[in-house]
């Protein structure tokens, strides 16, 4: 997602300490209760300013603000912060830097109060941004936290809120205050705050609310509730489980650049450009499906290795590719039975997914597992050349896809991916666990089939094996077909990273994007005078060899637009297609794989 232009407000934030004067040594930190008060008062001179009380205790108190939050990405949150000093009850108290992140806190036996001004000007769904039109926090990104307390309850109250705002958020209200069990649970629960649009409704016992900040000319509200019921109900029901009583939806449609999705335990915060929104209305399912099926995989169907959090450096992980890709591959199986994807529609993405892995040359050196670990270079243009990378989202994908059929091979039809999520979530989650990485899926994978399943994972997992598409799809009467096709040929090759503008990171040399002036490092802001967002790739594929390309384009600091007439190359796409002649087993496997169900009467 690109970044908008930014502005700051001044939020004060303190924190009062529990009543008696225990040190928090002596505590139990789950007796204690930080108060956090956030101010809006100065909004217009888009600064942030906290106040954060130390409890009495030691002498010596260390607080640190994240690097990381949201994305797997380290974002270093106080390059934002202008200046940090502290103070006592009877004045200033000595603070010290330990390192980019960390402060040293003296005399603070008594207490203390920890005073900065930080930047609050990242549009959501990754960010914390204050307007004057709204606010959004992920909390991490703007508190700092202490080490030792990280379990202590807090409390969040907000003053100074313009006449009007409401709030929208998944920590529970007490009174004028929002409350969570701990740090985790306050940073895993952004806020929205502003003139949003409500709605709500209930299925299948449990509440929801849909939070829309956008101009009412952008979307359909009944729209959007109506697909949202259907989806909600599709993936309760494959998971046979619903782990809350109430779930947030946070939407964005902003008229500038935006795209992305963020999953949290009992919320989603989600961003989509509005004109995206307008010209494909179906274009916020597939991210509200995927966000929403985190709430298990991800939130509470955890890697090991994504525990604990650590807030300080990289939590490295080789289980992204079914975190993450996996979750896609189930987007599709929540929309399908959701009534939002046919059949048709199902085959084709599949084939699209089939032809960006294939045609990443980094396929064939780079293995899921790495590419989950290495997620931490996403952040840097160069890293996602497709000769340096593949996306563990776009191969964890393919394998889901692959490791549901080779599961119910295994199993004569009576054992699927749904009952290997089942079986994950009753004996991880439910039982307090996190499962262990790839080896935890193989584990599973081998307990619903009653078979050996190394070969998969060691091949198309751990390693860099070719999958072998027809091998697995001819089991459901399909293959994979190349096809060779005529594209546009821009002359130039971009990334798109979260909520950073599009970079360009090659200029085919000689290429008409070169003479016109495109060079290496140019952020992209417009598309033939659309703001661009997270769908400048499916834009641009749109294109045909002859059109014109108008970019509008940031080169240090300065904005230039430039044209020119797009080319033409040839390029290998690759359809799944029905099989010659597709026996009454293999429609059956289909039906089932569609539907992600077992099949009733097996083969």
């Amino acid at each position: 997602m690109s970044k908008k232009p930014g502005s700051w407000c001044v939020l004060v934030l303190l924190a009062w300490t529990c009543a008696g004067g225990a040190t928090l040594a002596a505590q139990n930190p789950s007796s204690i209760e930080l108060r956090y008060t956030v101010s809006l008062a100065d909004k217009q001179n888009h600064l942030v300013r906290v106040e954060m009380d130390l409890p009495p205790g030691a002498p010596t108190r260390r607080v640190e603000l994240p690097v990381w939050n949201a994305l797997y990405q380290v974002r270093d949150f106080a390059q934002y912060i202008t200046w940090v000093r502290a103070k006592g009850k009877s004045g200033a108290l000595e603070i010290k830097s330990l390192d980019k992140s960390s402060w040293e806190v003296e005399g603070t036996q008594d207490g203390g109060t920890v005073e900065y001004e930080i930047a609050a000007a990242l549009p959501g769904p990754y960010g914390a941004q204050v307007s004057t039109s709204h606010a959004f926090f992920n909390f991490a990104e703007i508190l700092m936290y202490l080490p030792d307390a990280r379990d202590a309850k807090t409390r969040v109250r907000f003053v100074n809120v313009p006449a009007g705002w409401k709030f929208a958020t998944a920590l529970t209200a007490e009174g004028d205050s929002f409350t969570a069990e701990n740090y985790d649970r306050l940073v895993d629960s952004p806020v929205e705050i502003g003139t949003f649009k409500e709605a709500d409704f209930d299925e299948g016992g449990g509440h929801y609310r849909v939070i829309v900040d956008a101009d009412p000319a952008d979307y359909d509200m009944k729209r959007i509730v109506a697909n949202l019921q259907k989806i909600v109900a599709a993936a309760t029901g494959w998971m046979n489980d619903r782990p809350f009583q109430t779930y947030l939806f946070l939407y964005h449609f902003p008229r500038g650049p935006g795209g992305g999705g963020m999953e949290h335990a009992y919320c989603t915060a989600i961003d989509i450009n509005a004109q995206s929104v307008k010209d494909n209305p179906d274009a916020l399912n597939g991210v509200t499906a995927h966000e929403f099926f985190h709430l298990w995989n991800v939130k509470r169907l955890r890697p090991q290795s994504l525990e604990p959090i650590d807030y300080t450096k990289e939590n490295y992980t080789r289980a992204l590719w079914f975190s993450e890709g996996v979750t896609s591959t189930v987007e599709n199986i929540i929309l399908f039975r959701a009534g939002l994807l046919d059949e048709p529609g199902f085959l084709r993405k599949l084939g699209e997914q089939i032809t960006e892995l294939e045609s990443r040359p980094a396929h064939l050196t780079q293995s899921a597992e790495v590419s989950s670990l290495d997620s931490w270079l996403e952040k840097y243009p160069f890293y996602r050349e497709p000769a340096r990378s593949i996306s563990y989202y776009n191969k964890g994908e393919l394998l889901g896809e692959m490791l549901d059929l080779e599961v119910r091979e295994a199993s004569h039809g009576k054992a699927s991916l749904r009952d290997v999520f089942q079986w994950m979530n009753k004996n991880y989650p439910q039982q307090g666990k996190f499962f262990p990485d790839s080896d935890g899926v193989r584990g599973a994978a081998e307990e619903v089939s009653h078979a050996k399943l190394d070969a998969f994972f060691e091949k198309y997992v751990a390693s860099v094996d070719e999958i072998p598409w027809d091998d697995f799809l001819k089991t459901a009467g399909l293959r994979v077909v190349p096809r060779h096709s005529t594209i546009a040929d821009t002359g130039f090759i971009s990334v798109h990273n979260f909520d950073a503008a599009p970079s360009i990171i090659r200029v085919r040399s000689g290429s008409e994007a070169e003479r016109a002036g495109l060079v290496t490092g140019d952020d992209v802001l417009t598309l033939n005078g659309h703001a661009v967002a997270a769908d400048f790739e499916r834009r641009i594929g749109e294109l045909h060899p002859g059109n014109q390309i108008r970019l509008r384009i940031r080169r240090h600091g300065v904005e230039h637009e430039i044209q020119w007439k797009v080319g033409s190359q040839e390029q290998v796409e690759f359809d799944v297609k029905d099989l010659d002649n597709v026996s009454t087993q293999q429609k059956a496997r289909r039906a089932a794989w569609l539907r992600g169900e077992a099949q009733l009467t097996g083969d």
